[in-house]
């Protein structure tokens, strides 16, 4: 990457809004040609890794995530035995259907308002004790009901359904027809396997799913710098997660340092390891020292957080990432650029400063595969809770096994949000339709740039620094 201005914008300390790409020349013949698939471990057909926060990853998250090309990180917070159990479950599920929500026909309204709203496409599969369909309910079929009505006295008995297998193009064209948004998937015993939307069925051309070896969706798992930390990595491992990522606020200091070198020790020299948060050429060099494949980048972006403002502390985060690629790839290493993602060009210029893979956190938490239930403002509108990881709210959450006093002390020290509503927007309820829209503007800011692949992405990309009005005459105004 260079500047455009190198004499004048290499002096300059530059976030997101600061910085735009200069189109080049461009010599292939579609943006279908760009291969975005990351070069810092095998899996994944694109860079988009959805953060380690408890708001924001969980079981239905991650498992997205892998099916749709990306990693999700499990939070450090999440008890060990909940993240076994998650693993187990992601390792387990179909690289391509979704995870079915299912009910016995005996089960009532009340069971099934308990998980309709788990997933977008909103149906929920009655089915036999042999797991074969019998029907379907959405919630146009549970108005004016008694919450204890069984199941299936009201469920929908006209199926549309699709054999394991189906092409892409003819599940869609079945769904089209049929006038349905999505169909249970049946295997060849007519036992049902998983859940196929018409989106998706467009979605899974373009995001192919990120698998591990053995051909299962791959996940990622963060652990914190506490003397638990080789511990908890060697159980993640043995798990078979595709990397663990060593994380905490202030990632430039003794306690990771050496967090980095037992957590190596016990789990060898082949797991991907990842340390963070560093935003100095100093920090990344000392993380890579101690052990670190990859040093995540970013001090006080994120959506949620309040460094900043609460110490001052922290670096605009194109010069964080830039500054650190360089210090990384001059060792063979690379980095992750965290937190401060709001539109796709966001991810296109962390790529180009040099990020292997992009975190994302708050974009993604008002959807319906993070964690936590969908709530209702007092218009009716749906929405999510989302909070920092270094906030009030995270800290007692972390120290519950301390006394209410203790828990108390620990709650001044925050540096993060510790609620905030994030509205489920039509058009964005999915982490697909996310993806898609990011993904596929990254695709032509690589075609912009003359670039195929994001190591050429990162050699040719031009950079330019704008004013205000230049940002801001790029937004849509119609």
């Amino acid at each position: 990457m260079r500047f455009l201005h190198p004499e004048h914008d290499e002096a300059l300390e530059l976030s997101l809004d600061d910085v735009f790409l200069v189109p080049g020349y461009f010599d292939g013949t579609s943006r279908l040609d760009v291969d975005l698939r990351p070069i810092d471990f095998a899996g994944g057909s694109h860079p988009v890794v959805s953060a380690n926060m408890n708001a924001v990853t969980g079981k239905r998250m991650a498992e997205t995530m892998a099916r749709f090309g990306g990693l999700g990180v499990l939070p450090q917070d999440m008890d060990l035995d909940t993240a076994a159990r998650i693993i187990r479950h992601i390792k387990a599920a179909d690289p391509r259907y979704d995870t079915p929500l299912s009910v016995s026909p005996r089960a009532t309204l009340r069971d099934v308002l308990g998980i309709i709203r788990k997933r977008a496409h909103d149906m929920v599969i009655v089915v036999d004790d042999e797991r074969r369909p019998l029907g379907i309910v959405t919630h146009a079929d549970l108005r004016d009901r008694d919450q204890y009505s069984a199941v299936g006295s009201f469920m929908s008995s006209h199926l549309v359904t699709i054999p394991v297998g189906t092409a892409n193009r003819d599940a869609f064209l079945v769904m089209e027809r049929h006038r349905v948004k999505a169909a249970p998937v049946l295997d060849g015993e007519g036992r049902l396997v998983g859940v196929l939307t018409r989106d998706d069925a467009i979605r899974l051309e373009l995001l192919r799913p990120a698998l591990d070896p053995q051909g299962r969706l791959m996940v990622a798992a963060a652990v914190g710098i506490s003397a638990t930390a080789a511990a908890a990595a060697t159980r993640l491992a043995e798990l078979g997660v595709a990397a663990i990522v060593l994380d905490t606020a202030h990632g430039h200091q003794r306690r990771m340092i050496e967090a980095i070198r037992e957590v190596r020790r016990a789990v060898g020299p082949s797991m991907p390891l990842v340390a963070g948060n560093v935003c100095t050429p100093e920090g990344t060099r000392d993380l890579l020292d101690a052990g670190a494949d990859i040093v995540k980048v970013n001090v006080g972006p994120g959506a949620m957080c309040t460094t900043r403002m609460q110490t001052g502390a922290g670096r605009p985060t194109f010069s964080s990432v830039l500054a650190c690629a360089r210090v990384a790839h001059a060792r063979g290493r690379q980095v992750w650029a965290d937190g401060g993602v709001r539109d796709p060009r966001d991810v296109a210029l962390y790529l180009a400063a040099g990020a292997s893979r992009v975190m994302i956190g708050t974009a993604l938490s008002g959807t319906y595969e993070s964690p936590g239930d969908v709530k209702e403002d007092r218009d009716g509108r749906p929405y999510k809770e989302n909070y920092g990881m270094a906030s009030a709210r995270a800290v007692s959450d972390r120290a519950a096994a301390l006394d209410a006093f203790e828990r108390a002390k620990k709650g001044f020290f925050r540096e993060g949000i510790s609620t905030s509503r994030i509205y489920i927007r039509e058009g964005r309820e999915s982490v697909g339709a996310i993806l898609v829209d990011v993904i596929t503007g990254v695709q032509s800011a690589l075609t912009y740039a003359g670039a195929t692949t994001l190591p050429s992405f990162h050699e040719k990309a031009v950079i330019g620094v704008q004013t205000v009005g230049g940002y801001t005459e790029g937004k849509p105004r119609g």
